[in-house]
């Protein structure tokens, strides 16, 4: 992993899982998380954070290679646009890349997640074959470039390889713009095997995706459940599910049961698990997600882009649901961001304001910033504990651009500032399991990253142009 390694660091301010504190000695073990923890006055002379730091967030949900269509959609092609007419331009972009461009889309994005806040990643990578639709030589070639773009900029990875086999609900057959998205059981078992050894000499958790429940058969999952058994035992699953009005309407014409209904018929979804989006709920499923353990996966910005709809946050909350947060299609790349959004859809909705506040945590952005951190670190199969002993030593240091606005903003409420004042998101450091990957706001591979970023995107020009995109 990129980054040099630190033993430990003093926060003048800090958000640990117990509130903001001050001076607080953090000692870092070897593995990358918190060892010891105590308020005093720095006697092991550990380098000094002045400025407020906070628990970096994992980012639950996304598909690295969108961040290169970002704008390519806001045009309207129908007479009325939706996910549906979306998802067709995303088809259509997924068929132009190659894998040295994702990689360098997806470290081009890494880079500006570590910058948003992000210090981690849950990859729901679902484009596996060649242009041509066929397996590559290597079928895990597209995962390895994922894996490349994350060690070059440290960004903690939990990959998700994505099981897509069918168009809609009842196994339909896939349609030709999906080709590079298509598995069967063998060759996805496959590649999971030769997947496992790489992930795991470099530490990434490696899990496992049904797409959906259009894409996914009972049968195929039951053997999705097989595989984890034997190759990924205990390991975290995600699912996109009831994202869309449409996508409720389908499978109750199918077989007249809900998405989320149908998961929990034919998937023991625990803890372990993420459900992507879940914005089209009943009450039983909105509490039976919450008694689950299982994370809520959602992406504000996006949903807001597509039309989803709106996330019953603080239903789900008051119920014991734990959220997290995610950059899906990447039109935004900061965690401060989507945290607004998801609480500004609450406000519009129930025209109230601090709607996810909590009777412990009065401050709207303290509490959504602490429950993202511990639910993105859920979804990714790391330690839940935030800044705490046994949690990961990973943090981001809160900078401004004009130190002189934040004179009057109290200590607890520097989160309330960096998430809702609407001034830019600003970091100094950020420290990704004990190793500082950026410093004072600058990533040491940042010229290269954004040159081969450049040259990727001249690539994908040439190949949009010569198919007739626009």
């Amino acid at each position: 992993m990129s980054g040099d390694r630190l033993q430990g660091a003093h926060f003048r301010q800090v958000l640990t899982a117990d509130g903001w504190r001050r001076n607080v000695s953090a000692e870092f073990a070897a593995d990358g998380t918190i060892a010891a923890l105590a308020e005093d006055g720095n006697p092991l002379g550990l380098p000094v954070y002045e400025r407020p730091v906070v628990p970096g967030i994992t980012d639950l949900h996304s598909h690295a290679f969108q961040y290169a269509m970002a704008g390519l959609t806001e045009l309207r092609r129908n007479p009325v646009d939706s996910f549906w007419s979306w998802r067709d331009m995303m088809y259509f972009f997924a068929l132009t890349l190659s894998p040295e461009d994702m990689q360098a889309i997806a470290a081009r994005l890494y880079l500006s997640l570590l910058k948003g806040g992000y210090t981690g990643i849950a990859e729901f990578h679902y484009v596996h074959n060649d242009l041509d639709g066929r397996p590559y030589a290597r079928r895990e070639e597209l995962s390895l470039a994922i894996f490349a773009a994350a060690e070059a900029t440290g960004l903690e990875l939990t990959h998700l390889p994505v099981f897509y086999a069918h168009s809609g609900f009842g196994g339909l057959p896939p349609g030709e713009g999906q080709r590079r998205f298509i598995q069967d059981l063998d060759g996805y078992a496959a590649m999971l095997g030769a997947l496992k050894a790489p992930a795991e000499a470099a530490g990434h958790v490696l899990g496992i995706a049904p797409h959906s429940l259009r894409a996914v058969t009972t049968v195929e999952m039951a053997g999705l459940m097989d595989l984890r058994a034997a190759i990924l035992p205990g390991c975290p699953v995600h699912i996109h599910v009831s994202e869309q009005v449409k996508e409720v309407e389908d499978a109750q014409a199918w077989n007249g049961r809900r998405p989320v209904e149908q998961l929990f018929d034919i998937a023991p979804v625990d803890r372990s698990w993420c459900l992507i989006h879940a914005t089209h709920l009943t009450d039983a499923e909105l509490a039976q997600i919450a008694r689950s353990g299982a994370v809520a996966g959602l992406c504000p910005l996006t949903e807001a882009n597509l039309g989803d709809g709106i996330f019953r946050a603080a239903e789900f909350l008051d119920q014991g649901g734990v959220f997290g947060i995610g950059s899906d299609s990447n039109i935004a790349t900061v965690a401060a961001q989507e945290l607004q959004m998801l609480e500004y859809s609450q406000r519009l909705r129930d025209r109230q304001r601090n709607v996810l506040a909590a009777m412990d945590a009065p401050h709207v952005g303290t509490n959504l910033w602490g429950r993202a951190v511990t639910g993105g670190a859920r979804a990714a199969g790391r330690p839940e504990a935030g800044l705490a002993v046994g949690g990961m030593a990973s943090f981001v240091e809160l900078a401004s651009d004009e130190p002189a606005a934040m004179a009057p903003v109290a200590p607890e409420a520097a989160l309330d500032f960096h998430v809702f004042a609407g001034r830019g998101f600003h970091v100094g450091d950020v420290v990704v399991r004990g190793r500082r990957v950026v410093q004072a706001g600058c990533h040491p591979q940042e010229d290269r990253i954004r040159a081969d970023y450049a040259a990727a995107m001249a690539r994908i020009s040439a190949r949009l142009a010569a198919r007739g995109a626009g």
